[in-house]
């Protein structure tokens, strides 16, 4: 196996500050480490210089910033030519990285959620009213603007037209270039527990944690992750987070599933024992 890495910009020689940690852990637990030139792969420009490092005739995994799907369809493009193998393709990062790829799968277990294929003011309507009337969250397919919740997350009433578009609108400006596919409406569900960040490898739970939001909130005694096990197997997907919460009336519920490869680990998470965690089922 093979971890991939970004390269510090400013010392191109050394991993990146933020993912150094889990380099270090991985090369003393014996993983090959090796660099990519993230910026390149955000260019989408010149894949072949960013990846001329790469050993070839290898199985990797990658763990770095996070990239737009069609970057990493390129990105695993460039390294299948020299003979590298992602452990997650294309497709499957597309899937595991946008809601729309997850979402069908784990349905009873997520909130119901409606969304757009872009941007427009007809579309988002369609989606508001598809959903229903009441309260909701409103995201793009990877992220969310909760540090903005009253002006670009929250709609308290989907039934307020101009007032749920007025959010969209704040959202949008806010999102800018980096908008992913389209408006994603989520029905508001009231939690009250800080999220736990589980990680899964070929449909297994290998780490329980705390959410990077919220390091040192450590998930509670009692939580299990065993019961969402058999719908977060049946996507297929080789390496994934999920994050669940509780909700008011005591169901756990999964907020997000996103592809491991650039999920961010907890500090309180040692990199080696993540590493291990990683790592083992592949040994």
């Amino acid at each position: 196996m093979l971890l991939i890495v970004p390269a510090d910009p400013l010392r191109p020689g050394r991993p990146d500050a933020h993912f150094a940690p889990e380099a270090r852990a991985a090369w003393e637990a014996g993983v090959e480490v090796t660099l990519v030139d993230h910026d390149a792969l955000v260019r989408g420009e010149d894949m072949a210089r960013a990846v001329s490092r790469m050993p070839a005739e290898s199985v990797a995994v990658y763990r770095g910033w996070m990239l737009r799907s069609e970057r990493y369809a390129a990105f695993a493009a460039a390294l299948a030519e020299r003979g590298v193998a992602l452990r997650t393709t294309g497709e499957q990062y597309r899937r595991a990285h946008e809601l729309p790829g997850w979402y069908p799968d784990l349905l009873g277990w997520t909130p119901p959620s409606a969304w757009t294929a872009g941007s427009r003011r007809d579309d988002f309507d369609r989606a508001r009213r598809a959903l229903g009337g009441g309260a909701a969250v409103l995201r793009d397919y990877v992220k969310s603007m909760k540090h903005h919740w009253h002006e670009a997350a929250f709609i308290a009433d989907l039934d307020d037209g101009d007032a749920a578009w007025r959010v969209a609108s704040r959202f949008l400006d806010l999102r800018g270039d980096d908008l992913v596919g389209g408006l994603v409406l989520r029905r508001f569900e009231p939690f009250t527990t800080a999220e736990v960040r589980t990680w899964w490898v070929d449909g297994a739970c290998v780490l329980t944690g705390a959410h990077p939001d919220s390091p040192h909130d450590a998930p509670p005694e009692a939580f299990d992750p065993a019961p969402v096990g058999a719908s977060v197997a049946a996507l297929g997907l080789p390496f994934v987070t999920v994050d669940l919460t509780l909700r008011a009336d005591g169901v756990w519920r999964v907020v997000e599933l996103g592809d491991g490869q650039v999920s961010d680990r907890p500090r309180t998470v040692e990199p080696g024992v993540f590493v291990d965690a990683l790592f083992r089922p592949s040994a």
